[in-house]
């Protein structure tokens, strides 16, 4: 159980975020299967990134981490994979098991994939279902939609086209990884559009796909040629600092080069439209940003429908924004959550509730009713990161009493540095 942070009298400086998470792992996964050397540089050296990155080295790909931080990854092609010695270990990555679920479909070897507790029960039917339908013989334990996975070969993969039935790019790039090892040309149309990372990268590394609003199609037999990467701060991380300086008098912070791709910054909107003042000034690429966010005084809003996929991991800390602020919030349509590390419906509900917090769980979402003064208590991270590191900015606004959080040690999944970095912003 660790204390946490409390009444923060403001926060100022700057901070640099490490790098984004989706991307990093993708810079392993993409520079593995190309032929050449590629450079990564701000990779996130997390938990989940470092799953991504053993799971290759399993495979015989050469890994090599700089003193600096890179990653220089020796791309061996699909083709020059090789078969495990053991079960290959997703740890607590929902994006690696997912994902590489799609590439290895199409392997000639039979692969095992296994995760932590927390994992194995997050459900996997989403990729299994249409993997299946390109050929791919793909089975959960006992025959269930749960890990671990069982990867047999098979004689090929065919294309298909899919309708998707949740906004996920998690499946959405879990298929088109399989497209890369199908015959013929995978098409999908989404119902609503997800982060655009894998489309991006996967031109970056030289393959042809093709994108028309919703639409995606990619034809089989491409091979990937080495690019080196350059990974931009991590919006999710960036989002606890964010509302930390809106919400704490006095603050003013900034944080260079944060990812700001169009499908991944939702968060920016929707703190803007309640009242937030956060300064973007965007790179030449339109991608990242210079962030520079000051102490505002935030009013209740309403949101749902095509935005949430932009911010659903952000959701939890957006709803502890909406606890302080005048009037009321409605979540909606973000019934996603349900399916994350935990249900974070749920448990951003209950944890935040605990320190006098006004949210009403509702089936795809919440409603918060604000201002509220948050003060002390027992809080428990449930082992997701994002709460716990959600549940430490709400401690910094308890005046009085200590905050113990229970599972600190789940924020290292995606953000080791959290609470040393945090310190050193807040007087």
């Amino acid at each position: 159980m660790k204390e946490l942070l409390t009444n923060a009298n403001r926060i100022q400086g700057e901070i640099v975020i490490p790098g984004d998470k989706s991307i990093s792992h993708r810079s392993i996964m993409f520079a593995a299967i190309a032929h050449g050397t590629s450079k990564i540089t701000g990779f996130l050296h997390a938990e989940d990134c470092i799953s991504t990155m053993n799971i290759f080295r399993s495979l015989g790909v050469q890994i090599d981490e700089l003193e600096d931080g890179s990653v220089v990854v020796h791309g061996k092609g699909i083709e020059g994979l090789q078969a495990p010695n053991g079960a290959l270990d997703a740890g607590n990555s929902g994006t690696t098991m997912r994902l590489l679920a799609g590439l290895f479909s199409g392997f000639p070897f039979k692969l095992k994939m296994i995760g932590d507790a927390s994992l194995s029960k997050r459900p996997m039917n989403r990729v299994m279902i249409p993997l299946r339908q390109m050929g791919a013989s793909i089975s959960g334990s006992e025959g269930s939609e749960f890990a671990p996975l069982y990867i047999q070969p098979v004689d090929h993969l065919n294309a298909i086209e899919y309708d998707m039935p949740v906004a996920s790019a998690q499946v959405k790039s879990s298929i088109l990884l399989a497209g890369l090892s199908a015959k013929g040309t995978t098409i999908i149309h989404e119902k609503e559009k997800s982060r655009d990372h894998t489309e991006r990268m996967l031109r970056q590394f030289g393959v042809n796909i093709e994108v028309n609003d919703k639409d995606i199609s990619l034809e089989g037999g491409q091979t990937l040629t080495a690019s080196d990467v350059q990974v931009p701060a991590d919006i999710s991380s960036a989002a606890f600092f964010i509302v930390a300086a809106l919400l704490v008098k006095d603050s003013q912070l900034r944080m260079p080069n944060v990812g700001l791709n169009p499908t991944r910054a939702g968060i920016i909107q929707v703190l803007k439209d309640m009242g937030g003042l956060i300064e973007t000034n965007y790179k030449a690429t339109g991608l990242s940003a210079d962030l520079t966010v000051r102490s505002s005084v935030l009013k209740g809003t309403e949101f749902g429908g095509d935005i949430i996929p932009t911010l659903i991991d952000e959701i939890p800390i957006i709803a502890l924004a909406a606890t302080q602020a005048e009037g009321q919030t409605i979540i909606r349509d973000a019934q996603e959550l349900k399916v994350k590390e935990t249900d974070r419906i749920q448990v951003t509900a209950q944890e935040l509730n605990k320190m006098g917090a006004n949210i009403i769980e509702t089936e795809d979402g919440m409603i918060i009713t604000g201002p509220t003064q948050l003060h002390a208590a027992d809080v428990d991270s449930h082992g997701d990161h994002r709460i716990g590191m959600m549940l430490q900015i709400a401690a910094l606004l308890v005046e009085e009493g200590t905050v113990h959080l229970t599972d600190a040690e789940a924020v290292n999944i995606s953000f080791p540095s959290f609470f040393d970095d945090l310190a050193r912003i807040v007087d």
